[in-house]
This record gives structure tokens, sequence and C-alpha cells, in this order.
């Protein structure tokens, strides 16, 4: 009788468990429910914040769903936080991904109701508001949506264009030594070459015509120098 008792238990408890995952949407955590990072970008910090978007979802007299703004421009490296209102009158998500993750949640949300619960998504009933902190740490085009059924095919999705972070290079002081205009190169007695790990030197570097045409013995230059098929090479002077 006991065992029996065990038994039923058991299988109470293995059911319920499977009943309470079945309408969750969370996933990507690790133990300490933190989100690993996602080609669109990883959680932000509120000290980090660069920038404050607001958002609002809603339904037009069209019988159209929109979110305002349809779309963002975001520098890599940025931290917005999306200050996020539902001002419609359905229930609506916010929720941040690639164009082809996206899609994927669409489906399984198509075959069975389930909530988010990432910080890349924020869903909220008619006049609630919420917000989204996200670090869009690559560059490319991702995608913000509500994947409530029906919902993105009323117009409820947008582009997000992160431009890629601009690196402003060092240039190394160094004196022209001596030209060889025919063969393309340039021999430079030169400080380090921080970017590209090397010490102070006198070396041979390769060289377009129009940057050997303005160059001259015994002339200090500032110039930046690249790898390019494997021989180092001056990309730009000034």
């Amino acid at each position: 009788m006991k065992l029996a008792t065990l038994t039923i238990i058991a299988s109470l408890t293995t059911s319920a468990a499977v009943a309470a995952g079945s309408g969750d949407h969370s996933h990507g955590h690790d133990e300490g429910g933190h989100m690993e990072m996602m080609a669109s970008g990883m959680p932000g910090m509120m000290k980090d914040v660069s920038r404050i978007i607001d958002v609002v979802m809603r339904e037009t007299d069209d019988g159209d769903m929109i979110f305002d703004p349809d779309a963002f421009e975001i520098a890599q490296g940025e931290t917005i936080r999306f200050n996020v209102t539902n001002k419609g009158e359905l229930e609506h998500e916010f929720v941040i991904d690639t164009i082809e993750g996206n899609a994927k949640h669409k489906e399984l949300m198509a075959e069975m109701e389930m909530e988010h619960d990432d910080p890349n998504s924020v869903r909220l009933d008619p006049g609630m508001s919420d917000e989204v902190i996200w670090t869009f740490a690559n560059n490319g085009t991702f995608e913000f949506a509500c994947l409530i059924p029906g919902h993105y095919e009323s117009g409820m999705h947008g582009p997000i264009e992160v431009a890629q972070a601009v690196t402003e290079r060092t240039y190394t002081k160094g004196v022209v030594k001596k030209i060889k205009a025919d063969a393309g190169k340039v021999t430079i007695i030169h400080e380090e070459l921080t970017e590209l790990d090397m010490p102070a030197m006198t070396m041979v570097f390769r060289a377009e015509d129009d940057i050997i045409s303005q160059l001259s013995e015994g002339q200090e230059i500032e110039f930046l120098a690249d790898r390019v098929k494997g021989k180092l090479t001056v990309s730009a002077i000034k």
C-alpha cells in the first residue's frame, strides 16, 4: 500500500512539472537566471545606458497593429533602454531577436499558448508599461516584433539596423629612408607599430603609387600599416 501511494505521488509530481513548463517561453538562461549572448546582443545594465527610446504598441482604426517608431538605427556597442507602453486595447509584446529567431518563435507560439520570459522581451496588457535594456554587441540587421498569433501579420514588426563600430586607428611616426617607386616599396625608420604589435625598427613596406608619389627620402611622416596578402603595407599617411 505504501509503495502504491509513493508511485501515485511521483506520477502527479511529474505531470505537474510538465504542465508548468508547457506554457513557458523562457530560453537561454543559465543557473543564475542570466541570458546567454545572442546574435542580437545581450541584456544591458542601467549604468551603461547610452540612450532611451520610447516605444508605443497599439492598434489603428484600420485594424492594423503597429509599433511607434517602426524602425531603429543603433550603433554597435550601444546600450539602449526601451521604454515600452501598450496604448492599444489588446495585449501586445516587444521582442528583440534576429529575423530568423523571431520567425521560429512565432511558429511555436502559433502551435501552443506561450509567453516570453526573457530579458530581450516584455509582454504588456493594455495601458501597462515596462522596459527592456539591451546591449547591441554585434552589427547587422535585427528585428523587434510582437509574436502573439496574428499580430506580426498585422504589422507588428520592424528592423533594427546596428551600424558597425568605427575604431579610431593609431598613426605611427616615422622617417622615410629609401624609396623604390618601380617596385612599390618604401623603407621607413619607424616608432613602435602598436596595432601590429611590432617594436620600433627600420622596415621595408609595400605601398600603392598614390602613396609613394607623396613621399620623399628624409621626410617625416605619420602612417598606418596593414598586412595585405601577408605583406606589410602603408595604407595611409598624414
